[in-house]
């Protein structure tokens, strides 16, 4: 009896640490013992935001929203409360703008908090941070709509200036055939010595007795001068005065279609009430249309994380570093050894004062970088390659940031320069402390990582 007591005793105790220790992982799952930020904002459409709907900070999931309240009047705006983790709080910035994105086309939506500049204060907790209105697909439609609208019209009225246009030229055209029909006729002084023999040897006589003698020269000036009288009455120099006009006239309605095409187009293509082109529009549609792409890998990406296949998918080397948090990044066994290619660059060879105050690449930081993917070799594009940033500021959050920021300035250079594929090229910031057993305690700058399994 005593051992059958100790037996379910046992068993009790089990069953109570199992249910702890589930409740645990469940709650470190969704953050429960995560410490939190509250942040606000505020938006006159939500565009399908409630409560619930995640928040992520610089493409990682970093909150939810757990509190919308509901304006007074139709002036009034939605007050939305955001809770963040502590940890992306050195990325918001008090300039750090809020807005409305959507997974893929018609997938959830869900708010996106951009990171701001280095050199503004962190976001107070409890701040309201400023929003950006969101664009929704029916705006996009009604204002493609509008264009080819405006489009058609204008098409109509070049093509009713050029019918008009046309008609001039067809009028001027049929003057000049009806004064070429004249002359061949023989109507008209013209036409007359064209075809008139008569008149012909009478010149011919006028030329002889001009040769003959000198006396007949005021007579054969007389009549030079009858006939030029005759073609004045006639009026042949006016009318082909009117046809130049014409023509002048159809060119110049030809230039004023062509301004107003141009008028039409720039109107098309230029900012809106927001002041945000018609490019830029279609430019966040596109990046709507890639993050529904890249949402469709979520799916692996849980099956993954599942606790009973994790172990299996990190002995094949998978991970994602939007689900890694520093910490783990610096205890993973693939990333954070001491077998993988490392290039050391520190900050002082990198980076320079920007015009507006802030880091950017220096002609001596690019030629380091450039030293470092031709020494890599060929392998440096056929393995994920991972940037780590490093700043050893004032405060862990200015840390956080600065880190983040110089491993974004060469993750573009790279992008820009070579020809890396966008799934094999990634950025992690460490602040100051890079992973153990590395070669460095301390580090300010970036690690280039070419992450090959051994």
């Amino acid at each position: 009896m005593p051992r059958r007591f100790i037996a379910v005793g046992i068993f009790i105790i089990a069953g109570i640490t199992l249910f702890a220790l589930g409740i645990f992982l469940v709650g470190s799952r969704h953050e429960a013992f995560a410490r939190h930020v509250l942040l606000y904002t505020e938006f006159a459409n939500l565009d399908g935001v409630t409560k619930g709907s995640k928040v992520q900070v610089a493409g990682m999931d970093a909150g939810q929203v757990i509190r919308i309240v509901v304006p007074r009047s139709p002036q009034g705006h939605f007050r939305v409360q955001m809770k963040v983790d502590e940890q992306f709080h050195g990325l918001i910035r008090s300039d750090s703008v809020v807005t409305v994105d959507t997974e893929g086309v018609v997938g959830n939506t869900f708010l996106t908090i951009h990171t701001g500049s280095p050199n503004a204060p962190i976001a107070q907790a409890d701040s309201v941070l400023q929003s950006k209105p969101p664009v929704t697909m029916s705006d996009l439609l009604t204002n493609g709509l509008g264009i080819m609208n405006d489009a058609d019209a204008t098409l109509k009225q070049v093509g009713v200036k050029l019918n008009i246009t046309l008609d001039g030229a067809n009028d001027a055209i049929a003057n000049a055939n009806d004064l070429l029909v004249g002359l061949k006729e023989g109507r008209g002084p013209a036409g007359m010595l064209l075809r008139d023999e008569k008149v012909a040897d009478q010149i011919r006589g006028t030329i002889s007795n001009v040769r003959s003698t000198t006396s007949n020269l005021e007579q054969a000036s007389a009549g030079v001068n009858s006939m030029v009288a005759d073609v004045q009455r006639r009026q042949f120099p006016q009318k082909i005065a009117d046809t130049l006009t014409q023509f002048h006239s159809a060119s110049t309605q030809a230039n004023e279609a062509i301004s107003e095409i141009h008028q039409s187009l720039a109107q098309a293509l230029g900012p809106d009430a927001y002041g945000v082109t018609a490019g830029q529009n279609i430019s966040q549609a596109l990046g709507n249309v890639n993050v529904a792409t890249g949402n469709m890998a979520e799916d692996t990406e849980a099956l993954k994380h599942n606790f009973f296949l994790r172990g299996f998918f990190n002995h094949r080397g998978y991970y994602t570093l939007s689900s890694l948090s520093p910490e783990e990044y610096r205890h993973s066994k693939l990333l954070a050894n001491n077998r993988s290619p490392r290039v050391w660059l520190g900050s002082d060879a990198l980076f320079q004062q920007g015009p507006h105050g802030g880091e950017e690449l220096s002609d001596r930081g690019k030629h380091a970088i450039d030293a470092a993917v031709v020494s890599s070799g060929d392998s440096i594009f056929a393995h994920p390659v991972v940037i780590e940033g490093y700043a050893d500021a004032g405060t862990p959050a200015d840390a956080l940031a600065l880190s983040y920021a110089r491993a974004q300035i060469v993750r573009n250079y790279l992008e820009a320069r070579y020809p890396f594929a966008a799934t094999n090229l990634g950025l992690i910031p460490l602040s100051a402390t890079p992973p153990p057993r590395v070669g460095h305690d301390r580090w300010s700058g970036v690690c280039i990582l070419v992450a090959e399994k051994k």
